[in-house]
């Protein structure tokens, strides 16, 4: 038999591990709507095999951040699927000052995360991502961020687009020290 105080350091040892090993809390996930990443293109060049080039970097580097906003355990997406045709005449959302925001309330987010990438030539590209509180009182562009991150790249490829996302959700969004968003 096991005394009072063993199974009490014991079930303490053994929660610490766990909460070290996985790094996840007990706190329900958030509901977040992922808009993701749009492409502001500086650039002159409208080729159809670079915009397709684009495109498929866009679709790439925002099935990542899904991944990782959900992989985190302190995100959960909600359904965008039924709000496609007020987000295709809405977008691009950095022109509309936080106009994404009742999308995000309607579908039923706590927080959104929305994104731009920047390219400024080929070589020069600059990834910002902001999390942002839902504003369920409708004050148009009244969305409080609760983490932003930007990070400059250089080189357009597909690797270097995915180590800038991976970058700034590690870095930035989940940094070491902050507390959880689910909490």
């Amino acid at each position: 038999m096991m005394s009072g105080a063993r199974f009490v350091f014991a079930l303490l040892f053994a929660g610490a591990t766990f909460f070290g090993v996985t790094g996840r809390s007990l706190a329900a996930p958030v509901p977040v709507a992922i808009f993701g990443f749009e492409l502001f293109d500086d650039t002159a060049d409208q080729r159809k095999s670079i915009q397709a080039e684009q495109d498929a970097r866009l679709k790439l580097i925002n099935a990542e951040l899904v991944r990782l906003l959900v992989e985190s355990g302190q995100l959960t997406p909600v359904d965008l699927k039924p709000f496609a045709a007020r987000i295709d005449e809405a977008s691009p959302f950095f022109k509309c000052n936080v106009c994404e925001n009742e999308i995000a309330a309607d579908a039923g987010a706590r927080l959104e995360a929305v994104g731009v990438v920047r390219k400024v030539s080929n070589l020069i590209l600059s990834i910002e991502l902001q999390v942002r509180e839902v504003d369920l009182k409708g004050v148009e562009g009244s969305a409080k961020v609760v983490r932003a991150g930007q990070v400059d790249i250089r080189g357009n490829t597909d690797e270097s687009w995915m180590r800038g996302v991976r970058y700034l959700v590690k870095n930035r969004i989940f940094a070491p020290g902050l507390p959880e968003l689910s909490q």
